[in-house]
């Protein structure tokens, strides 16, 4: 991706963990790299199809001056999620914002946090075989539709499936839906969770009946191998009901172990 720089933008606001930070103020001195694309605009001359640095700035400024955090993570932290989620083209954003003369009784220049932050894209599996299928899914995508800091943005037509693994219980209705989310994954599992509590799923037998059941398929191009948490999902290639709505939205989303896309895998299963 195309940067865009700002470099040290002075800020007089009220942060600290001091009570005098909060009440008489300092310098902060903000730079921020803006990653997007400025082919359009560089093409057509039109700020419209880039990144408005001034408005940027201004921005920045009216954010660090409102609010008053203890940490600098946090304030960095905010300004960030702020930014991405109001700033159209913007893809990710790193942020340094630095405090000099920081009030630690010894003599230094300044002292800085900085972070990176960005859009990401996942693929959510949704399942269920219990009451009301349709409301249930309807359920998990208008959750992280709502949910701060995601945007859906493609969900496939809901598919009637054979039970897999325990096959003495009722049809299941499946679906693929295609986020953005600036959630880390770990962070989106414990909302899909949440999501899932709300229909009042139970965990009682593996492959069992559910209310709604998500899944994350895959996230960017991640491999992720914890005891609790695996991206991509460890069984998708094996799974038409997942791979058959994941090709009606993606049938380019790439695998990153088996290096294959979604409609590989497909046809190779059907094979």
């Amino acid at each position: 991706m195309d940067k865009i720089h700002i470099k040290n933008l002075e800020v007089f606001a009220h942060h600290g963990v001091f009570p005098e930070e909060n009440v008489l103020g300092q310098k902060f001195l903000v730079s921020a790299t803006l990653y997007t694309s400025t082919r359009e605009a560089g093409k057509s001359d039109d700020l419209s199809c880039s990144i408005h640095y001034g408005e940027i700035s201004r921005q920045i400024d009216s954010f660090l001056k409102e609010h008053t955090f203890q940490l600098l993570e946090t304030a960095a932290e905010k300004l960030a999620e702020q930014l991405l989620l109001e700033t159209k083209h913007l893809e990710k954003i790193k942020i340094e914002i630095k405090k000099p003369w920081a009030p630690v009784g010894l003599p230094l220049e300044t002292v800085s946090v900085e972070i990176e932050r960005g859009w990401h894209t996942a693929y959510i599996a949704l399942g269920s075989n219990m009451g009301d299928k349709k409301a249930y899914l309807d359920m998990g995508v208008e959750g992280l539709r709502k949910t701060q800091g995601c945007r859906v943005e493609t969900v496939s037509d809901y598919l009637v499936t054979e039970p897999y693994g325990v096959t003495d219980q009722d049809e299941f209705l499946n679906g693929v839906m295609k986020i953005r989310t600036l959630l880390l994954p770990r962070e989106l599992l414990a909302r899909l969770h949440e999501i899932e509590q709300e229909a009042k799923r139970e965990r009682i037998l593996r492959w069992g009946p559910r209310t709604l059941d998500l899944d994350i398929l895959l996230y960017d191009d991640l491999i992720l191998d914890d005891e609790d948490l695996h991206i991509p999902h460890v069984e998708m290639h094996k799974r038409d009901f997942v791979l058959k709505p994941l090709c009606q939205i993606a049938p380019y989303a790439r695998h990153p172990v088996y290096n294959r896309t979604a409609r590989e895998l497909l046809d190779a299963l059907e094979g």
